[in-house]
């Protein structure tokens, strides 16, 4: 008999929910745990990273759907085998369609049982063929569950059955069994194995002229693409794609292929395609009055819409998904998604309306790794909205779920996992309940929790699990003074994290911009922690190893984070001897790391001829985002110089106090800063020491890190410019103003002695300076126009004669050229976008993606005329060959720090160099 028990919810709405107790829970150990936490009270904001993992392992589950947001769409599965066209005896061919409805509910373990059944059935009768397709469909749903022998086992005897047999006969029959092959081959990280039998299958449908059958193999083989990395690659497949649909009648095969096509969009970034894709997939849908299609293709449009942020509109998709669709996963999983956002803007009232719903609709789901994801989900969610609470200036209008009950559901999932044989959800759930004793400072309990789930992690290979529980276990073994046994944990979480580079950006939705939301809960702070605890080992005691090591991590975050970007794993870096750079190659510039951490800032710097060295400031990370944000503001206003100067001396004792009188006996002349976070924001030329701002002592530049961009000297050669400009914006782009001193710009130029190719207004096209490019060798490329960073892809873009150059094609477009590299690329005219602390991410970004050494880029618009007096200036010092970039670019910056009309901040500082600054 189920036991009940009854949760309130207080406030203006109260309902009173019946919670059935579900199978597991009265397993004796895990009862004892859970009781055990429930004597335990937690008071600290539970921060477990919850889109990341669920929505990775269910894209990783679903190679045909590219499923984003943290959650698994069932009903847009593509179906099991159709095999009504055969006749089949009357007993195998009912198991056969009761398992087809089982599946198709999401109740994957009653399925296994009656198609196990049809099995035997079709082997007694001597049905080679059907025994074959019902084989693959039991494979399919033994993926479901988790159970890769038993998929293995059961496809490998399909694929067996119909090789023996007239291969005419079969070729439907055989297509198909490869496909749910190929699933199968991806799940476990075969990629390779996964693109060929896909690729095979789609000549197979298209000799028997399946256009459906190859469609699907076609999204799978972008789905294969993209694991592998080559992403132009799987774009190019998904056009292809869209083509061919085009094409067909409407049918429910077709509604299912453009929803599989807009997720698939999604995930590479392709938001607008995406969405023209889903809406034809949900008119389809709805003119053959598919309630699973209609649900299927709303849900898809809720995280198209919570990718474009527009909350408002995926919470409305949501709650539509749950009205039309018939399946209880998918209503569940959108009902989540819907919280997830509530939660995110504290909408307490709207979330206690949502929890006894959501907790209804868990009762109903059957067993299967998607209904115990979602039940983890659930449970860390009751975590963030009982802290949340807790934290919100009123308290008193809810009092429902108890941390008794995250617990409890975690213990369900537990047992749940462990009837399926699911390693890799045991180990998810555990980990979670780990996190919840962690929470408790109830480390020991944690640990061994932690513990066991790593173990399991591991022996599944589970790398996008492992790598949470190995954070969990540093974390854990720090709390407990264990340094060394916490630092070997954190290094294990970090190579694990370089092992999933491309997993982590292919599903991208599960790193993305809520990542600044969970790239940013889930992956950064791993990079940052384990910087803190190596520097913390050193006991105050320098140790030139560690920080080597400490270094390199830092460096390894920012390739991170610009994989992260890009939504690419595409970037190389490269291990770089900091000895060889600075002390024989560049002698008079110092490189400095300064680290922004959880309490302090901390800065590892690299002077000539002496040793790594690092210096503290005790300051927490929310007081320094604080005054940099005070001083960006400043900085773009002419007449707030004192403040600047107020900020930026505070700026300046952090970074360059401590080294100033080292700085000056070694000869420096140069300072090349990798900088952290939000002080990429701001111009360290502005920096200010009390007596002299740091322009007037040095020539500075930035870097992404010396392992994407390895410093090489400027080759002497002709200066060869291509110039490029806008006078006005384009049609829509109105906020732009006009930029009428860009001729007398471009005059500069010329009479600085650079040979000139300009492409002005009209003649401005992303076409034409792709082929003006492309059909000679310039070393400089020269933009006069507005653009925009921003720490989204999307929103990061310069502008031509027709609107838009995003970022993202400015690899095509500055690597046209076969013959010479660009050495130089100016924005003159750019801005990092307002109100976004991490936008000069779109600038490293930009500089990365266009493949030049150098870029000079402004982080804010400056003074028409102030534009083209700093780049006639800079161009001057840059022809006479003598001096490098960073030199030049310092020159032209005190000429305008000179001049009685340009001597704010405002007018000299904007400008940055980025990349090589020789």
């Amino acid at each position: 008999m189920l036991m009940t028990k009854t949760t309130k919810i207080s406030g203006a709405n109260s309902v009173k929910v019946k919670r059935q107790k579900q199978p597991g829970r009265g397993s004796p150990s895990l009862r004892k745990a859970a009781w055990r936490w429930e004597k335990t009270r937690l008071d600290q904001f539970l921060r477990l990273p919850l889109y990341f993992l669920i929505a990775l392992l269910c894209i990783l589950g679903s190679p045909v759907l590219a499923k984003v947001a943290g959650s698994i769409n069932s009903s847009s599965q593509l179906p099991i085998n159709n095999l009504t066209s055969l006749a089949v005896a009357t007993d195998p061919a009912s198991l056969l369609q009761q398992g087809k409805l089982l599946y198709n509910t999401g109740n994957f373990a009653k399925a296994v049982e009656v198609l196990k059944e049809a099995v035997q059935a079709y082997k007694q009768q001597g049905e080679t063929l059907r025994l074959a397709a019902t084989l693959s469909n039991l494979s399919l749903a033994y993926q479901q569950l988790g159970a890769w022998s038993q998929a293995q086992q059961a496809i490998t005897e399909s694929l067996n059955l119909l090789k023996g047999e007239d291969e005419n006969q079969n070729l439907q029959i055989f297509a198909q069994s490869l496909d749910i092959q190929g699933r199968l081959q991806l799940r476990m990280g075969q990629s390779e194995a996964a693109l060929a039998t896909w690729q095979q299958t789609e000549k197979i449908y298209k000799q028997v002229d399946n256009k459906s059958g190859v469609v699907r193999s076609l999204i799978n083989q972008a789905q294969a693409w993209r694991t592998q990395g080559f992403y132009p690659r799987s774009v190019k497949t998904l056009e292809e794609v869209s083509q061919t649909l085009k094409s067909q009648p409407d049918s429910i095969e077709k509604t299912v292929s453009l929803r599989s096509l807009g997720d698939a969009l999604l995930v590479v970034g392709d938001l607008e395609k995406s969405r023209q894709a889903l809406e034809e997939s949900l008119r389809i849908a709805r003119n053959l009055q598919s309630s699973a299609d209609i649900g299927a293709s709303l849900f898809s449009l809720g995280n198209n819409a919570r990718k474009q942020q527009d909350k408002t509109k995926a919470i409305i998709y949501y709650q539509q998904t749950v009205e039309a669709s018939p399946s209880p996963l998918t209503k569940v999983q959108a009902q989540l998604n819907h919280l997830g956002l509530l939660i995110q803007d504290q909408q307490w009232l709207e979330v206690q309306t949502l929890l006894p719903l959501i907790e209804s609709q868990l009762d109903k789901l059957p067993l299967s790794r998607a209904s115990i994801f979602a039940q983890v989900n659930f449970s860390q969610n009751l975590s963030k909205v009982n802290s949340g609470v807790l934290q919100a200036s009123s308290q008193n209008y809810y009092s429902g779920f108890s941390r008794k009950d995250s617990a409890l559901l975690l213990a369900s999932a537990i047992q749940q996992s462990r009837n399926l044989g699911d390693k890799r959800a045991e180990a998810y759930a555990l980990k979670s309940l780990g996190g919840l004793y962690e929470e408790s400072r109830q480390w020991s309990e944690a640990q061994d929790l932690t513990r066991q789930g790593l173990a399991l992690a591991q022996s599944s290979n589970a790398p996008e699990i492992t790598y949470t529980l190995q954070w969990q276990l540093g974390r854990l073994l720090w709390l407990q003074k264990d340094i060394n046994g916490a630092i070997a944990a954190y290094d294990a979480a970090v190579e694990t994290l370089q092992s999933l580079r491309k997993d982590l950006v292919v599903n991208k939705d599960i790193v993305n911009q809520d990542v600044q939301f969970n790239f940013r809960d889930s992956v950064e702070p791993i990079y940052r922690q384990s910087v803190e605890l190596l520097l913390k080992s050193q006991e105050g005691k320098p140790d030139e190893k560690i920080l080597e090591k400490a270094r390199q991590r830092i460096e390894a975050l920012q390739l991170a984070e610009l994989d992260d970007f890009f939504r690419e794993a595409c970037l190389q870096g490269q291990r770089v001897t900091l000895d060889q750079v600075v002390d024989q190659d560049n002698p008079t510039a110092a490189i400095l790391y300064p680290i922004i951490l959880e309490k302090e800032l901390q800065v590892i710097v690299k002077i000539p001829k002496q040793p790594l060295q690092s210096y503290t400031t005790q300051i927490s990370h929310t007081e320094v985002e604080k005054l940099l944000v005070e001083l960006r503001k400043n900085l773009v206003n002419p007449t707030a110089t004192k403040a600047v100067q107020t900020h930026s001396h505070e700026v300046y004792n952090w970074l360059l106090k401590p080294i100033e009188s080292q700085l000056q006996k070694s000869g420096v002349d140069t300072l090349v800063l990798v900088l952290d976070g939000p002080l990429r924001n701001l111009p360290m030329a502005a920096l200010y020491d009390g007596k002299q701002y740091l322009v007037e002592k040095y020539a500075i530049a930035l870097s992404v890190g010396l392992q994407l961009l390895d410093p090489k000297p400027l080759v002497q050669q002709q200066l060869r410019a291509i110039t490029a400009g806008l006078t006005q914006p384009p049609p829509g782009f109105s906020k732009f103003a006009p930029l009428l001193a860009i001729k007398s710009e471009f005059e500069g130029i010329t009479k600085a002695g650079v040979s000139t190719t300009s492409l002005l207004d009209k003649d401005f096209k992303k076409k034409n300076l792709e082929s003006e490019i492309g059909a000679a060798s310039f070393n400089i490329v020269h933009l006069a126009t507005h653009g925009q960073f921003s720490s989204r892809l999307e929103d990061t873009f310069i502008l031509d004669f027709d609107g838009e150059i995003n970022v993202k094609d400015f690899d095509t477009l500055f690597r046209s050229q076969g013959k010479t590299i660009v050495e130089l690329l100016v924005l003159s005219a750019c801005q990092t976008a307002t109100g976004d602390s991490r936008a000069a991410l779109g600038l490293a970004g930009a500089a990365v993606r266009a493949g030049a050494r150098s870029t000079v880029a402004s982080l804010w618009q400056i003074d028409d005329e102030s534009t083209a007096m700093f780049v006639s200036a800079f161009y001057r010092e840059l022809k006479s060959g003598k001096i490098t970039k960073a030199e030049a670019i310092h020159r032209a910056q005190l000429q305008l720090l000179k001049h009685p009309n340009y001597k704010a901040p405002s007018f000299w500082s904007a400008y940055v160099l980025i990349g090589n600054w020789l």
